[in-house]
């Protein structure tokens, strides 16, 4: 027979291991906070302010990086061999949903890895022609992304900058050989604007510093009129040295970006970077808010810049033409 002090202290405690379970059986029926599989060619380091653009683009979409949502961040430093096994590697965190950037050949890693997560891209070649996706308006499978018509950017950089330098008659480009599906686009678009304006153009090939070194150095012996650096993340990455080495041998040159333009190049002409991170990002979260990839259209990107930089025009003895100066979006004095 149990007295009435030892039942109430039964009661008691049966009380307080029951209100201690509620909030594990709560924790337990939370959703688990969803992953995002960031992949990218370069380094962490060198993208900060494009991954701000990214987060800010999750934000518009309800996600807050370690709020309710978690990023796991895949770089493969320059080195594209890397690519399979950092993929592969998200792939199996399980995550929800893989971003990539910097090109075809982190899309195309992503999508060796897995046929079922769904992965986005940014990318500048077709990506009907790349293998990506089935078609723009209706991709199928698990990719979709955002695209830029590379194509005609190319052909209208080097027109811009036979606008800038009109006496030029022989370009140097230089071209990344480790990306091999870009190197071949640009090359393929340049030549026939290159016949168009009457330009011989040379390729001149760079995938390491001192390569990039060397370049410059055959300049010397073989004198270019004008420089038009492909678009490449490894070339992104090391924009210092470009830079400056295209200012030490007073080389008026081009870029794809104004990521080049702000630290002293010339000029660019190409995709606004902050806004197409920012346009993934939103797409990120429509993923996560349950779209398919299937169902999500191919975004055509179309929201180019001309940025010239005038204190640098001066130093290389250039003037400006008006015409260029009237449509440039920004001119750097």
């Amino acid at each position: 027979m149990i007295r009435r002090r030892e039942f109430i202290t039964l009661l008691g405690g049966a009380a307080a291991a029951t209100s201690a379970s509620w909030p594990l059986v709560a924790r337990a029926q939370q959703p688990a906070m969803p992953v995002v599989g960031f992949m990218g060619a370069t380094s962490l380091g060198s993208d900060g302010n494009y991954l701000d653009a990214f987060r800010q683009g999750l934000k518009e979409s309800g996600y807050v990086e370690g709020e309710n949502v978690r990023i796991e961040y895949r770089f493969a430093d320059n080195q594209l061999d890397r690519l399979p096994a950092l993929a592969t590697e998200l792939v199996r965190r399980k995550v929800n949903v893989i971003a990539t950037v910097h090109g075809p050949a982190v899309a195309l890693a992503a999508k060796a890895a897995t046929a079922t997560i769904p992965i986005l891209f940014t990318v500048g070649e077709d990506p009907v022609a790349l293998g990506l996706v089935a078609s723009l308006a209706r991709p199928g499978g698990n990719m979709t992304g955002i695209n830029f018509v590379s194509g005609e950017l190319v052909a209208k950089r080097l027109e811009l900058l036979h606008a800038m330098v009109p006496a030029a008659d022989r370009a140097a480009v230089l071209v990344n050989p480790a990306s091999t599906t870009q190197t071949a686009s640009t090359l393929r678009d340049l030549e026939p604007a290159a016949r168009t304006i009457g330009m011989q153009l040379q390729r001149v090939d760079a995938s390491t510093s001192s390569e990039i070194d060397a370049v410059f150095a055959s300049f010397e012996r073989e004198r270019q009129h004008v420089l038009f650096v492909a678009s490449s993340p490894f070339f992104t990455n090391r924009r210092v040295q470009l830079v400056q080495l295209t200012a030490r041998h007073a080389i008026p040159a081009s870029y794809s970006g104004r990521h080049y333009a702000d630290i002293g190049g010339l000029m660019s002409y190409g995709g606004n970077l902050p806004e197409l991170w920012r346009q993934l990002g939103v797409y990120t979260g429509r993923i996560l808010k349950g779209t398919e990839p299937a169902d999500l259209p191919v975004m055509q990107f179309s929201k180019f810049e001309l940025v010239i930089n005038q204190q640098t025009a001066r130093m290389l003895g250039l003037r400006v033409p008006p015409s260029l100066l009237a449509i440039a979006d920004e001119v750097i004095e």
